[in-house]
Order: C-alpha cells, then sequence, then structure tokens
C-alpha cells in the first residue's frame, strides 16, 4: 500500500455539536468532533484537542496578556482507525472520520465576555493538532463565543443615578452669567432595545443661546504593564431645544433608547468596556457643561419589578421648575425662510449640528382693513354749512 503524505488531507477541521449556536456561558459543556478524510492513505501518530481563552493587548512594542481558560486532551485513535506494524494509525482515503472531544467551562466568575476591540481582544478557541511520523504537525482551530450573563434587575443596577454641575461664564474677562444642569434616571442598568428616560433641568442666565442634549457614549480600555489607552465613542444621541438667556427648559421623560451593544465588559484586568450618558449643555464660544451619569449594558432585560418604587423615587427628585414648551404644537410654528442665528457645533458627528437658525414667517399677517377713498373738499363743506 503506497502512503501519501498527511497534507494531503481532503478535510481536517473542528466542528461544534451545535453549529447554530451562538455563544457559551460558565459552566456550558462545549463539545464537537475532529474530522479527518484523506484523498489517499496515510499515516498518523496522535490528535491532540485543545481549547484556550485569553485577553491580550497589543502596543506597538510591547503587548499582555491574561488567560482564562486552558484545556487539553489526547484523542484516542486506536477505536476507530488500525495500526500498520510500525504502531503508526492508518487513515483509509474516500472516507471521513470523525473523534469526538467535549469540556465544560470553568463556574461563573472566572471567566469574561469575547471582545473584538482596537488595541485588544478577548478569544475562546478549540485548537486540534494532528501529529505525523517524521513531518510537522497540523493545525485547525475554529472559535467559539462566551458571552457571560449580566443582569439589570439587579438591586445596584435598579438604584436611580442623579447629578447636577453649573458653570459660570465670562465674555473677555467680564462676568456674563451661568448655565447649570441637574440630570436624573430610574436606574443605571439597561439592555439593547430599551428606552432611557431622562429628567432634567437647564438653566442658562448667560448672554448666549445654548442647547441642551443627551449622548451614549462608549469607553474602551487597554492596559498594558500598567499604561493605559483610552477611547471614547458617541453612539447615539438627543438633541433639545435651544435655550434662550434668562430662560430654563425641563426635560420630563425624554428617552433616548440604547442601540445594539455589547455588553459592558466585567471582570478583566487588562480591557475594561464601559458605557456612560453624558447629559450636557452646547455653549457657544466656551467649553460644554457635561454630567456624566453611569450605565451599565447587561443581557438579561429588565423585568419590570421595582419600576413603581424607581418611577415614584424619581418623580420625589425630579427637578422642579416652569413647564417645557418642548410640547408646542407643530401646526403654530411657522413655516418659512430662516436667517442663521449663531452656528453650533460641540465637536461631534451630529447629524443635526446644523446650527441655530430664527424664522422669518410668511403670510402670516392679517390682511389690513378694508378702505375706500374719501373727498376730503366734500367733507370740509358739510362741516362748514
Amino acid at each position: 500500500m503506497v502512503l501519501s503524505p498527511v497534507n494531503k488531507l481532503r478535510v481536517f477541521r473542528v466542528v461544534f455539536s451545535d453549529p447554530t449556536r451562538t455563544f457559551y456561558s460558565s459552566g456550558d459543556k462545549v463539545s464537537g468532533s475532529v474530522q479527518l478524510e484523506a484523498s489517499a492513505p496515510c499515516r498518523l501518530t496522535r490528535l491532540r484537542v485543545t481549547a484556550a481563552g485569553c485577553a491580550r493587548v497589543e502596543s506597538r512594542r510591547r503587548s499582555q496578556e491574561v488567560e482564562y481558560l486552558k484545556y487539553e486532551d489526547e484523542v484516542r485513535l486506536d477505536p476507530v482507525l488500525n495500526t500498520d506494524s510500525d504502531g503508526y494509525f492508518l487513515l483509509p482515503a474516500g472516507k471521513t472520520f470523525c473523534f469526538q472531544f467535549g469540556f465544560e467551562l470553568p463556574p461563573p466568575g472566572r471567566l469574561v465576555s469575547s471582545f473584538k476591540g482596537k488595541f485588544g481582544s478577548v478569544r475562546y478557541y478549540v485548537r486540534a493538532e494532528l501529529h505525523r511520523p517524521s513531518q510537522h504537525a497540523l493545525r485547525c482551530e475554529r472559535e467559539f463565543e462566551v458571552e457571560e450573563p449580566l443582569d439589570v434587575n439587579r438591586p445596584d443596577l435598579l438604584a436611580p443615578a442623579a447629578a447636577s454641575r453649573q458653570k459660570k461664564l465670562t465674555c473677555l474677562f467680564i462676568p456674563d452669567g451661568q448655565v447649570s444642569v441637574s440630570a436624573q434616571i430610574d436606574r443605571k442598568g439597561f439592555c439593547e432595545g430599551e428606552d432611557i428616560n431622562i429628567n432634567a433641568k437647564f438653566e442658562n442666565t448667560c448672554s448666549r443661546i445654548v442647547v441642551p442634549k443627551a449622548a451614549i457614549v462608549a469607553r474602551h480600555s487597554y492596559s498594558v504593564n500598567g499604561t493605559a489607552k483610552i477611547l471614547r465613542q458617541k453612539l447615539t444621541a438627543v438633541r433639545g431645544n435651544p435655550i434662550m438667556s434668562g430662560m430654563c427648559d425641563m426635560w420630563q421623560g425624554r428617552s433616548l433608547r440604547v442601540p445594539k451593544l455589547k455588553p459592558t465588559l466585567l471582570g478583566c484586568d487588562i480591557i475594561k468596556v464601559d458605557y456612560a450618558l453624558l447629559v450636557y449643555l452646547h455653549i457657544p464660544g466656551s467649553e460644554k457643561l457635561v454630567l456624566e451619569l453611569p450605565l451599565v449594558i447587561g443581557t438579561i432585560p429588565f423585568s419590570g419589578v421595582g419600576s413603581r418604587t424607581s418611577s415614584m423615587s424619581s418623580q420625589d427628585s425630579a427637578p422642579s421648575g416652569p413647564p417645557s414648551y418642548n410640547n408646542i404644537h407643530q401646526d403654530l410654528i411657522v413655516d418659512g425662510p430662516r436667517m442663521p442665528l449663531l452656528y453650533d457645533y460641540d465637536g461631534g458627528d451630529d447629524d443635526d449640528d446644523m446650527g441655530l437658525f430664527i424664522r422669518v414667517p410668511e403670510g402670516c399677517y392679517p390682511a389690513p382693513p378694508a378702505y375706500s377713498e374719501v373727498d376730503e373738499d366734500a367733507v370740509h363743506s358739510q362741516q362748514v354749512f
């Protein structure tokens, strides 16, 4: 019988038992098989299966890894393959052989969720190593996702978050009043597709027109040997109406929907992924006045238990003030040509940052009263005679 080199294998791959499964969690069993098919008969010495999971951060000249999963197993070939006189396993041609493997993931608290970012990643994979006599081993691997459950119904995530800030302004070193922001959300934990209801109060006593806004931002932190690199990205935003000088505005349950996001990454020493809600005022000619409220993006949605308590507490402590003019009916807004009042830009990527405008009404004034021509000489003669 003529034997071919093992690199003539037609099939060498790792296949999971449930290919449709999107992720695994702590305590789950990962199982599958290594499939082999040769185009011509060949000899093998052993088949080794390993599984690993680690976080890795890379910089220009440095890198750091943290290991979370390690598994090794020697797959038995003798129940399936015959051996030759030298003790090597013979892999016949034209037939696919499957060699099973399986292992259990560690208990909760020892794994972190999969993640892939600009400067680092957390990845899990199963690797098969096929050894053959007098040749280098062949390797193939397949990644699998790990998603650790994060329940937003935890008591600490159901607690409301609130903050307030104010800022004094100057113009050419002359005091120009101040602006202030106070905001609150009913809870800290949210899932994809849920609405964040924002209660906020904005006050403007300066001479400028300010614009209230809110945004969800992501913060990725990568650490190598104690040195951290932080990336921030604005994900979604909402904008309120301009606030004139000497006025204030209220947001009562202004909603901002959570987009599709990776959950908050917890438990990793070198990679951190967290989120925040920014409530801020854009101030022309000055830095923004920003409030930051913590957000945790989870995997188990809000169940509604405790929502009454949260909503009542938010109503009790919500900022009080004059009613908002945001609900003026659209029919009362006059359409017409617009003159630029000032350019509103805060350095972000908002599509709605196109400036503030003052509307010049067209055709909205009532028609003048009817009149007729009068002969003044006739009126004068009637008065004399």
